[in-house]
């Protein structure tokens, strides 16, 4: 490895185990437990204060998933104690409040004291739900809490594995003038979910793969979030969505996928490296920098008018996937591709006055919107990217010799 490559793989990693030893996990940790009621504050201000006291269930599953793997990532930090002790103060209050054993539906929203706010008619509080009991369940080595993620992850599939588009478990009936479409998110976050999981499941990872191949157009050089059924492309607004954080991070999916159970041929990773270079390349804004949140695949303004916003989320999916392409292929032009997505994001998110970062910027990178936790924004993101980054570059480190701790878990 060439010196100035080594000098600036360990110079990125101690940037990033400062960003999340001393800005990060320390802001949740001292801002959104709730020893009161149970689970966590979601919403907070700047500089943590509560502005809203309601619990999104989603990011409860996240948060208490996070800091599990935390947990078990690093089992020689000096915090480990007070990790498990937020770990414990979230899983009692899903299990408590956020499941409804009667349908296997998990709540969306919960007032602070666990009362249902909202039920979301789409999978995801269940998915987060299943990735906390999973991880909870190596943490403590307790197999009864694998055996409940098994069992919601079970009646996940029943509603959407046959009917990925008109759920009608979840109230989304099919209506006459609504095409049947395929949405990338749902093949994407079970392929996730399912790799937390302890059983095999490969009647469900050949769907969410064929799922995914539909939305990976190989002639076009795109990833599209909606297609038709069969795959077909559709001329609407939605149809021509791209949206790059997500493609992104489905790439990385797959690179941890073929990684997990073997891919001989290549094709997996073959597959994965063009959704993520493909998805930077198209959605990489080459004037002000950072990835945009919406395209439209013909050119025309997004009918989202979001869609140039630059988000915390996008940017860090494109850390740990550039991340995981280096460490995978050795090849310096991810590394370049890293460098340029983590020299925006470190300038542009993070704020060193009251720790987290920042998730909504505008085009030009400046402030939107203050707050680092809201109902999309919670203890996930920043930190399991910090924490992957982390690992990957302990990774490469220790291919070449340099250092002595592989940290991958």
């Amino acid at each position: 490895m060439p010196t100035d490559l080594s000098t600036s793989l360990k110079t990125w990693q101690e940037r990033i185990q400062r960003e999340l030893w001393q800005q990060v996990i320390p802001f949740w940790l001292n801002h959104s437990l709730d020893w009161q009621c149970g689970g966590y504050f979601n919403c907070l201000d700047r500089n943590g204060q509560r502005y809203d006291d309601k619990k999104y269930v989603w990011l409860q599953g996240r948060q208490v998933w996070m800091l599990a793997r935390l947990c078990r990532s690093y089992p020689e930090h000096s915090d480990q104690h007070r990790w498990v002790e937020a770990v414990q103060l979230g899983l009692h209050f899903l299990r408590r409040f956020a499941y409804r054993p009667q349908d296997q539906r998990v709540y969306f929203c919960l007032s602070r004291e666990g009362q249902p706010v909202y039920l979301q008619r789409k999978i995801f509080s269940e998915c987060f739900y299943v990735m906390a009991l999973a991880e909870c369940s190596r943490l403590f080595g307790d197999p009864n809490l694998m055996q409940e993620a098994e069992r919601v992850f079970a009646a996940i599939w029943s509603w959407v594995g046959g009917s990925p588009s008109h759920p009608l478990p979840l109230g989304r009936p099919h209506w006459p003038g609504s095409p049947a479409v395929s949405e990338l998110a749902i093949p994407m976050i079970l392929l996730n979910v399912i790799g937390e999981l302890a059983g095999s499941y490969p009647e469900q990872e050949q769907w969410c793969l064929a799922r995914i191949r539909l939305h990976h157009r190989r002639e076009l050089n795109l990833v599209l979030e909606t297609v038709a059924l069969d795959g077909s492309l559709l001329n609407t607004p939605e149809g021509r969505l791209l949206n790059p954080g997500h493609a992104i991070e489905a790439g990385w999916f797959l690179l941890e996928y073929g990684e997990r159970i073997g891919d001989p041929q290549g094709s997996l990773r073959t597959m994965a490296l063009e959704m993520i270079a493909g998805s930077l390349e198209v959605g990489w804004d080459a004037e002000y920098g950072g990835l945009f949140y919406f395209l439209d695949r013909e050119g025309y303004s997004p009918v989202q008018l979001e869609w140039s916003l630059k988000l915390w989320w996008p940017n860090c999916e494109a850390l740990v996937a550039t991340l995981a392409a280096y460490g995978m292929t050795g090849s310096l032009e991810w590394w370049q591709r890293f460098e340029q997505v983590a020299n925006y994001t470190f300038a542009r998110f993070p704020d060193p006055e009251y720790g987290e970062w920042f998730g909504y910027l505008d085009r030009q990178g400046r402030v939107s919107q203050r707050f680092k936790g809201g109902p999309y924004k919670g203890c996930f993101h920043v930190p399991r990217a910090l924490m992957l980054a982390d690992q990957w570059l302990s990774y490469a480190l220790d291919q070449q010799g340099v250092n002595p701790q592989n940290k991958r878990r």
